[in-house]
């Protein structure tokens, strides 16, 4: 039987500030090489040639310090035990504007906040949507060439990217349209299938050729606006993306109207997993009252028939759960679900939080999944 209750952080990490300065230029200071040894001793990395390389004006020193920052993410999530890995994003600027940049047709316009006190880069399309550069398969054929457990690799989705763009050129090209419903609707399928056929669908091309077998796809942005035609917008961008694909795919979405999202889950192709957020929504005693988890009767009611993964880590606090409530969190799902179909991670990225605190509460996940293990086995 396949092991129960496998775990797998979501995306993000924040950037350690060598990371950050020596990509910049900025100036590297003691505090900072401090931190680098630190975290090189404690995920056991010799940290000489990256202290080299730092000193240097090398051409390709961004790059390389890049994949150095993606080897600190690799060795910590291999180290906690995690069984999914990837880069905790070290090789993106954002998760918005890292794919934007790449595609011809938008013109970055500001910056806009997103939560806690991280913004985005907020772009207007102002052509038709074509695909410029490679944005993900180069990071993931470095990953694959030094990681030692599985890959999970996070990618935006279409419907996040749009609804985080200004759509100028599609609203104009249907601006004959006089029904104003009629023509925002009409632009948005034509912008979001652009982003699916142009953007995207290229790009997951050459990664599943390249040998990626699980691509977790983001969107926050579902539920932004509660109605039946956007909901259908996102379910048709979706079996539009995938389609023809040999590749496990899961939806991740978080901080939304699950009671809405429910409704549609189901409709979904290759849709293989549910990646959520309910940590955030639950109380912090251990213990089997755990009613922000009965949401999930919701995707149940409504025929999804994925696995789950709802999140057991609140991102949003410093605060670190025990593995005890961790382990009580995850049998109150798979009481709801089956245990076949729970998987653990945490309800966002950690971008937001410390290394230190990500670091303690990963390790507590890892542990509370073990607990419930051996509960359940």
């Amino acid at each position: 039987m396949e092991k129960l209750f496998q775990t797998y952080e979501i995306g993000s990490l924040a950037k350690h500030n060598w990371r950050l300065k020596g990509y910049s230029g900025a100036k590297i200071t003691e505090e900072d090489i401090s931190e680098l040894e630190y975290w090189g001793k404690k995920l056991s990395i010799d940290t000489n040639p990256l202290k080299e390389l730092i000193k240097t004006t090398s051409s390709n020193k961004k790059q390389e310090i890049v994949k150095w920052s993606a080897l600190y993410a690799i060795k910590m999530f291999e180290k906690l035990g995690l069984d999914y890995v990837y880069s905790g994003e070290q090789w993106r600027e954002e998760m918005y504007a890292h794919v934007i940049k790449n595609l011809e047709g938008f013109l970055f316009s500001g910056w806009i906040k997103s939560f806690d006190y991280r913004y985005f880069r907020k772009a207007a399309v102002i052509d038709k949507v074509k695909y410029k550069d490679p944005y993900y398969i180069d990071e993931f054929n470095f990953i694959k060439s030094i990681a030692n457990n599985k890959l999970k690799v996070p990618i935006t989705g279409p419907y996040t990217l749009i609804e985080w763009s200004f759509n100028e050129y599609y609203d104009k090209k249907n601006i004959n349209i006089k029904n104003l419903k009629e023509r925002k609707l009409k632009a948005r399928k034509e912008f979001i299938f652009d982003i699916v056929d142009e953007g995207l669908r290229p790009e997951f091309k050459k990664l599943i050729d390249a040998g990626a077998k699980w691509i977790q796809i983001d969107e926050p942005a579902i539920t932004t606006h509660p109605n039946k035609e956007e909901m259908e917008l996102f379910v048709e961008a979706w079996n539009r993306l995938v389609k023809g694909f040999d590749c496990t795919f899961s939806l991740h979405n978080c901080f939304s109207d699950y009671k809405l999202l429910a409704k549609y889950v189901s409709d979904l192709k290759e849709c293989s997993q549910l990646s959520l957020e309910f940590a955030n929504r639950d109380n912090k005693q251990v213990g089997k009252n755990r009613p922000a988890y009965n949401d999930l009767r919701d995707f149940e009611d409504n025929g999804y028939k994925g696995a789950y993964a709802p999140g057991f880590l609140n991102v949003h606090t410093d605060e670190i759960a025990s593995p005890e409530v961790i382990r009580d969190r995850i049998l109150y799902v798979a009481n709801i679900v089956g245990k076949e179909r729970t998987w653990v991670s945490p309800d966002c990225g950690l971008r937001t939080r410390s290394w230190e605190i990500a670091y303690n509460k990963l390790e507590n996940m890892v542990k509370g999944a073990e607990l419930a293990r051996k509960i359940v086995s």
